[in-house]
């Protein structure tokens, strides 16, 4: 099925980066690396491939804004390589969760038609985070959606920035995590790992010495095989209702706004929130629409 799939239902804009046939092989070792943004996917794709290929952040910006492909030699047999897939975050600087998840989905179902097999998925965590907040809980929630319950045994939780905290801090994170918010993904055979900056390999040494593939996730069969739309996908439907529910608190804002305005700071505030609902509502229509 290929792009002609993608093109026939009008999910692919400009721009989208797939990975075309004359780049893969049948033997590729495909791993999609995935997570918020600022969690550290692209320094650790960078001390995968030994080398700077892709652009890491150090500011509020985020750096990877499209789907990059990086390709390395497998440790162990040179003969083969590994493809390392670098996909933009949510919560990103310059382009929407929604779209994000676009971006992702269209990449997923392209390489699915393709009949291109994963060999595992990677979703990095940062574990100087504190807590998980809740659009923490939405974007992991939309990510087990998109892969499904059978495909989380090819899953690998893989915690970043263990330099930046003390050791007691991170493993009492750690087991948070593992303990309440990834137990479920844990009973259904996902795994763990730190990364270490000087043996990023190590993170991937599971999925390496696995012999199966992840036939398909939850979201390439959706979209593929059952010819559903993106917001009409497991994951699209947790990622829109948020949208929805924003939109519905920004006009119960600008209620309560109209009714209690005053002066002329209320009254900006009022034309703030009205010009924010009509852009969130424009954002809604225009993903909908195209998808």
């Amino acid at each position: 099925m290929s792009l002609e799939w993608i093109d026939e239902h009008s999910i692919k804009a400009a721009g989208d980066v797939t990975l075309a046939k004359d780049q893969w092989r049948v033997d590729d070792i495909i791993i999609p690396v995935m997570g918020r943004t600022g969690v550290g996917k692209s320094t650790f794709i960078n001390d995968a491939a030994g080398k700077e290929v892709v652009t890491v952040g150090h500011g509020l910006n985020s750096c990877t804004a499209k789907i990059q492909h990086v390709f390395c030699k497998c440790p162990g047999d040179p003969s083969r390589r590994v493809v390392l897939v670098d996909t933009p975050g949510s919560d990103d600087t310059y382009i929407s969760d929604e779209e994000v998840l676009r971006c992702i989905a269209v990449w997923l179902a392209d390489s699915y038609g393709q009949d291109m097999k994963l060999a595992g998925i990677l979703y990095l965590h940062d574990i100087t985070q504190s807590r998980m907040f809740g659009t923490m809980l939405r974007d992991l929630d939309v990510f087990r959606k998109l892969c499904g319950e059978d495909a989380e045994k090819n899953v690998i939780m893989v915690t970043t920035k263990w330099a930046k905290i003390t050791a007691n801090v991170g493993q009492e994170r750690e087991k948070d995590l593992t303990s309440v918010f990834w137990k479920e993904m844990m009973t259904h055979g996902s795994t763990t790992a730190r990364f270490d900056q000087s043996r990023p390999w190590d993170v991937m040494r599971p999925i390496l010495a696995n012999k199966t593939v992840v036939e398909a996730i939850r979201i390439q069969k959706e979209l593929v095989d059952f010819g559903k739309k993106i917001p009409e996908t497991d994951a699209g439907i947790v990622l829109y209702s948020r949208l929805k529910k924003v939109v519905d608190s920004r006009g119960e804002a600008i209620e309560r706004l109209e009714k209690n305005a005053q002066d002329d700071t209320q009254l900006q505030k009022l034309g703030e929130t009205e010009n924010e609902a009509r852009e969130l509502l424009s954002l809604r229509k225009r993903i909908v629409g195209r998808q």
